[in-house]
């Protein structure tokens, strides 16, 4: 999928940002309050939002929980890494 921001579309030279999606990984140490609770304060989800990414995870390896450009991102996977949870940007 490809972003082009609205200011720029008058612009020949369109600057063209790819949006990602921030991956948590299942893993067999992590509670769910500790990752809920990431993601609540990280992630800024709601409790309810938390719980389903949290659950999803652990039924099928992986979920996605946040899009957007890698600059965005990349702060958040850093949180989520320092709180040892396993996240990818994809």
């Amino acid at each position: 999928m490809v972003k082009v921001r609205p200011e720029q579309t008058g612009n020949p030279e369109i600057k063209k940002e790819k949006i990602r999606e921030l991956v948590l990984h299942n893993d067999d140490f992590n509670t769910f309050e500790h990752v809920i609770i990431s993601l609540i304060e990280i992630c800024e989800h709601d409790a309810l939002q938390a719980e389903q990414c949290a659950l999803i995870t652990h039924h099928k390896g992986r979920c996605g929980v946040k899009n957007g450009e890698y600059e965005v991102l990349k702060p958040l996977k850093d949180a989520l890494i320092e709180r040892k949870l396993s996240v990818t940007i994809e």
